[in-house]
């Protein structure tokens, strides 16, 4: 059986770092559709393994979090019965993002609903990789409350900082304009936040960052994942690309160097390297 080089291995990887699809990094790269799909979770894996076993201790000190939507097959209106039992996780999907406000570094993210159960598991998730006492900002979402309390206790300062938006217009050319912000709320959940810290937008901007780099995040095309698991897998390697190998241009190092959990600027080939057996 044909076995992939390191150098075909890393091309591959770059090219789906760099918000390729599987058909245009399979044309890219000259190899076969499949080998980039049988490629993907076994990066993707290996990424997550290794993130989770880095990513603790994180000595952190103002967390925002956010979600961003996506959809696997079809959108939740378009998922009958027969294409729920047929393709699992099928529907609308939620990207859970936990980011460091200092260091930029994305020490968690979950996919799942938008509930309560995604909450409480994202946010269990995320305590268990902090070293001490954080500041935690989110959106407006009720199901935080509970899940922050569950996770954290009262041992952390937490806030909500709610976005007030105008009516949004009905003319067909601006339906897919987000509508007009028009003012912020926040509101003091438990502790004692920082009012000049209390904000999303970093968290906010690495959505587009997200969109940008993942095909499967673009809005209004066919790129959509088939699939929930490499949906999953894409966001791994998504995220072990962005924490330790883009240099990010305000610290002018990666967020896992910022943070201290690397020491060097990450190559792709290291990446690829993840795959070599121990």
């Amino acid at each position: 059986m044909n076995r992939l080089s390191k150098k075909q291995r890393t091309q591959i990887i770059a090219a789906l770092c760099e918000g390729n699809s599987l058909r245009a990094t399979a044309r890219l790269c000259n190899v076969a559709f499949n080998t980039v799909l049988k490629l993907l979770p076994e990066i993707g894996r290996a990424c997550l393994e290794y993130q989770d076993k880095t990513l603790r201790n994180l000595t952190c000190k103002r967390i925002q979090c956010d979600e961003i939507w996506s959809f696997c097959y079809a959108k939740e209106k378009n998922v009958t019965p027969e294409i729920a039992a047929k393709i699992p996780g099928a529907g609308d999907v939620w990207t859970w993002v936990a980011l460091d406000a200092d260091t930029k570094l994305v020490p968690s993210f979950m996919v799942g609903a938008r509930d309560l159960a995604t909450a409480k598991v994202f946010t269990a998730d995320l305590a268990s990789r902090l070293q001490s006492r954080v500041q935690l900002t989110t959106d407006g979402l009720r199901v935080y409350m509970q899940a922050v309390e569950d996770a954290f206790g009262a041992d952390i300062d937490y806030a909500m900082l709610v976005k007030l938006y105008g009516n949004e217009s009905k003319e067909d050319e601006t339906r897919y304009s987000p509508a007009e912000c028009i003012g912020c709320q926040t509101a003091r959940i438990t502790g004692r936040p920082d009012p000049k810290h209390v904000s999303t937008s970093f968290v906010e901007r690495q959505n587009l960052t997200m969109r940008m780099m993942m095909r499967r995040f673009t809005r209004l095309t066919n790129a959509f994942s088939k699939k929930f698991e490499n949906h999953v897998h894409h966001l791994a390697l998504h995220y072990m690309h962005y924490n330790f190998c883009r240099i990010h241009k305000t610290l002018r190092v990666t967020p896992a160097m910022e943070a201290h959990v690397a020491d060097h600027v990450w190559d792709v080939s290291e990446i690829a390297a993840l795959l070599e057996p121990k």
